[in-house]
C-alpha cells in the first residue's frame, strides 16, 4: 500500500494538487540544471493512498506530482502519461494541466 501526501491550492480559477510520496517530503532533488524542492508548505497535506489522491486530481485543473507511486497511479488513470514524466536524481516528477 502507497502513502502519499496531497495538498489542494486554489490560485484563481485553478484547483492545484500537489502531491508526492510521503517518504520525499523535505527532499531537495537537483540534476543538471533542475531543481525541485518538496516542501511541506506546497505539498505538506492530507496524507492518505491511492484513493484519496484520485479523488483530488478527479477535481484538479493543475497537479504537481512526485515520486514512484504519485506518478504511477496518475498514469494508470490516464491524466499523465509515463513518457512525459522526468526525472531528478532518479525521483519521477509530472506536471499536469487540465484545459
Amino acid at each position: 500500500m502507497c502513502e502519499v501526501l496531497v495538498k489542494v491550492h486554489r490560485r484563481g480559477g485553478d484547483t492545484v494538487i500537489a502531491a508526492c510520496d510521503s517518504g520525499l517530503l523535505g527532499r531537495r532533488l537537483r540534476e543538471g540544471e533542475l531543481r525541485l524542492e518538496v516542501s511541506s508548505e506546497f505539498y505538506g497535506g492530507d496524507q492518505g493512498g491511492e484513493a484519496m489522491l484520485l479523488g483530488r486530481l478527479a477535481m484538479a485543473t493543475v497537479a504537481n506530482l512526485v515520486g514512484e507511486d504519485v506518478c504511477r497511479i496518475a498514469a494508470e488513470h490516464g491524466y499523465i502519461e509515463m513518457a512525459s514524466v522526468i526525472r531528478i536524481e532518479g525521483v519521477p516528477h509530472a506536471q499536469m494541466v487540465r484545459w
